[in-house]
């Protein structure tokens, strides 16, 4: 493509030699032989520093916010370096979103994920294909690739839209975080739907939010970046999200009058399945079945079911897709032979370790048994809250390792154990893993619900500073083979 139509959506017609360029780059070590690398300047580092780099290794265009030693080739100067890559990935990939697939934006504190996997399901029940861009990485058909982010860079959100407007897909579902809207990651681009889940305090300080406005803010920018917003009325920040909105308002709650309105939450239990079911009214008027437990995963459904409504989608792919519904690592159920239920869940802090073991309570289990353990080279006091987590909600806790890093195992769980002496919780430690995950197999009760929290959709464990292979499904299955189970 040529330098003139990429800097064309900037505005910039002139001042410049136009040429061709091979591709754009905005990591100089990725720079190749007529591309155009673009200067971002970051908490860590500073791509202007690494123009000349980028230069050597063969780029022919320097995107800057100043002047910079780039010997050999052209520099555009742009105000905006952050916008420059948004714009020119999207005219360098042909605008996918504007035509060839429709984007789904989901923001907000917590949800996301499985928000985002819901109205996946209820579109391919629906018969239309779609790719998924989120905290587990991007999903097209039965491929997965690991990303950094969970909004990925502009860049890379318009190769992967691209590669799934090509392989076909109708639609993609993108979880829109704080911090991808703050660094204009989506900047320029056409939501056909932005969906708002909730709002609570994370992510501040640091390298990411100075304060809760800017927080709240950044979650903001997406309804000014769709069509339609689906939004959440029991969320107590809804007006601060609607502020400078410009799209079309759809609501949906429990509690709050709204134009789709769920009622009647109820629990669905039997071995292996832990759901829930409730009452939609309003626009849609029908009874869903979730197969995820939790309150809070009603609210996600109805999202996922206002999106859909505003797409055109029938109750009957909406009750389908529900039903059906799998999100990797978050309340994952894992078939085993017994009459107990296993889950796998990312929860990998005391919050996240609260949320799901007193979700899991409601369902009245015969014992609540919780395996988990903390990442090493992180703040104690998180082991300590976790450990007290659980040994207040779980009725046994097996104490075990996850990525432990650079530190020893050993040492982590006494600090876990440290805030379990808090409570009166039992437990029992068992510093590897999978002999943690075999006890637990081989002790499971009629009745029992095991959650084996902290690892979730992660595939590895990183001990010393390398990340061996361990997906807790395989490890189960080889497990239950070693047993005589399956």
């Amino acid at each position: 493509m040529n330098l003139a139509a990429l800097l064309s959506p900037l505005g910039i017609t002139q001042g410049f030699q136009d040429c061709e360029i091979t591709d754009i780059v905005y990591d100089s070590r990725k720079a190749k032989p007529g591309c155009a690398f673009v200067c971002l300047r970051g908490s860590a580092s500073d791509g202007h520093k690494y123009a000349k780099n980028a230069v050597e290794a063969g780029a022919v265009a320097v995107i800057a916010l100043e002047p910079v030693e780039a010997p050999g080739a052209q520099v555009v100067l742009v105000e905006d370096t952050r916008k420059a890559l948004a714009l020119m990935s999207a005219a360098f990939f042909g605008y996918p979103a504007e035509g060839d697939i429709s984007v789904i934006g989901v923001t907000g504190t917590k949800g996301k994920t499985t928000t985002a996997y819901m109205i996946r399901s209820i579109l391919e029940a629906a018969g239309h294909k779609c790719g998924v861009i989120g905290t587990i990485g991007v999903v097209m058909g039965e491929e997965l690739i690991p990303t950094d982010n969970t909004t990925p860079m502009s860049y890379d959100i318009q190769m992967y839209l691209r590669r799934m407007a090509d392989a076909g897909c109708d639609y993609c579902v993108m979880e829109a975080s704080s911090i991808g809207l703050k660094d204009l990651r989506v900047y320029g681009f056409p939501f056909t739907v932005g969906v708002f889940t909730n709002f609570s305090e994370d992510h501040i300080g640091g390298v990411e939010h100075k304060d809760m406005e800017e927080y709240l803010e950044s979650k903001a920018k997406l309804f000014s970046m769709c069509k339609t917003g689906v939004m959440n009325a029991d969320d107590l920040s809804l007006e601060g999200i609607l502020r400078g909105h410009t799209c079309e308002v759809k609501t949906y709650g429990f509690d709050h009058p709204a134009d789709l309105r769920g009622a009647g939450c109820r629990h669905l239990n039997r071995p292996g399945f832990l759901g829930i079911a409730f009452d939609v009214s309003g626009e849609e008027e029908f009874t869903a079945e979730v197969d995820i437990p939790g309150r809070f995963n009603a609210y996600n459904a109805l999202a996922a079911i206002g999106a859909c409504h505003q797409l055109g989608i029938a109750p009957d792919a909406m009750k389908q897709g529900l039903a059906t519904v799998k999100v990797k690592g978050r309340v994952e159920p894992v078939p085993v032979p017994g009459n107990y239920t296993l889950l796998l869940d990312y929860a990998h802090n005391a919050v996240s370790m609260e949320n799901i073991l007193t979700t899991l309570r409601e369902y009245e289990p015969k014992r609540l048994i919780c395996l988990f353990g903390a990442g090493g080279n992180r703040p104690k006091v998180r082991r300590y809250e976790m450990g007290e987590a659980s040994g207040r909600l779980a009725d046994l806790s097996v104490i075990t390792a996850d990525n432990s890093r650079f530190e020893n195992v050993l040492d982590i769980i006494e600090d876990i154990k440290t805030g379990m002496a808090k409570t009166d919780g039992k437990y029992i430690q068992i510093p590897d893993r999978r002999e943690a995950i075999r006890w637990c197999l081989e002790n499971a009760q009629e009745g029992d619900i095991i959650v084996l929290a902290g690892k979730g959709h992660e595939d590895y464990q990183e001990i010393e500073g390398k990340k061996y292979p361990f997906d807790e499904r395989v490890v189960i299955r080889e497990l239950l083979e070693e047993l005589g189970q399956q």
